[in-house]
């Protein structure tokens, strides 16, 4: 696994999306890890969630994908990681056009999930309609939520920039609503 020692150089590195197919994101990560040179992948990752879900008469913890079907790339030269995804066309097929996060996205996602690459289970309140998280990683970014849905324990964070919005899953239990 790639790890950035130092801080400003972790700031350099920039996110992008590597499409692939669906439920082949292991296999996609592994040939990302093995066939591009350290120069051009600081990191390659598969971000995961937690989710609650209900089965056999109890709630599990289960462990989502925040961008199925996509693996993350951390790069600090997109040149040279086009290149080098161009140049083994045969491995990644039409997977190679990788897409760039944009900063706002990138930053909530790196608070949210930390070095781990993983967004653990949040725990809150509703009181007079106010959400309020108490713990977890979503405790703060309360105005963040833009829809809670109580019944499957998810919360979706809305981003945007670049014009484009999009939707950001995260485990959300709420353990008590009062009027």
């Amino acid at each position: 696994r790639r790890v950035s020692n130092s801080t400003n150089r972790e700031e350099i590195n920039i996110w992008y999306l590597l499409p692939c197919r669906d439920q082949e994101e292991q296999r996609t990560l592994d040939s990302c890890r093995k066939y591009l040179s350290d120069t051009a992948l600081s990191d390659a990752f598969i971000l995961t969630y937690d989710r609650m879900c209900r089965y056999q008469g109890e709630w599990h913890t289960n462990r989502k994908l925040v961008f199925p079907a996509y693996v993350l790339l951390e790069s600090e030269n997109e040149k040279l990681l086009r290149d080098e995804l161009r140049r083994c066309e045969s491995t990644f097929e039409k997977e190679r056009d990788i897409l760039k996060m944009n900063s706002q996205e990138e930053r909530l996602l790196r608070d949210l999930s930390g070095k781990t690459r993983h967004i653990g289970m949040s725990r809150g309140v509703i009181c007079n309609g106010v959400t309020r998280v108490n713990e977890g990683p979503l405790k703060g970014r309360e105005t963040q939520i833009c829809k809670i849905d109580r019944h499957k324990r998810l919360a979706k964070l809305q981003t945007s920039g670049g014009g484009d919005i999009r939707y950001i899953p995260a485990g959300l239990e709420i353990v008590e609503k009062s009027v």
